[in-house]
Order: structure tokens, then C-alpha cells, then sequence
């Protein structure tokens, strides 16, 4: 289930980033930072409701 760890890690940081670009009025990586989320947010969720959250032993 690291995967869905590391999707998760990674749709935050697209999000902050894609808050970044629109403080910054820098469109590219706005339309960059937006996709990104919107697609690992995608993985993420999907992962979580396939296979459930990651097991703690």
C-alpha cells in the first residue's frame, strides 16, 4: 500500500503548488499543478476504495 501513500503525497503537493501558481498568476503551472491533482486525487481515491486502507502491523 505504499502506493497509495505515495500518490497521496503527491496530490497534496500539486495542490500546494497549484495554490502557489495561482498566488503567483503563472497560468502554466496552474494548468500543470490542477492536472496533476485532479489525476494522482483520481489514483488515490480509486486505490483506496479498490484495495482499501494500507494495513498497520
Amino acid at each position: 500500500m505504499g502506493l497509495m501513500i505515495i500518490f497521496a503525497l503527491v496530490t497534496l503537493l500539486a495542490g500546494y503548488g497549484t495554490l502557489t501558481a495561482l498566488k503567483n498568476k503563472n497560468i502554466l503551472g496552474i494548468v500543470f499543478g490542477a492536472g496533476t491533482c485532479v489525476v494522482f486525487g483520481w489514483f488515490t481515491v480509486m486505490t483506496v476504495l479498490n484495495h482499501g486502507f494500507p494495513a498497520v502491523h
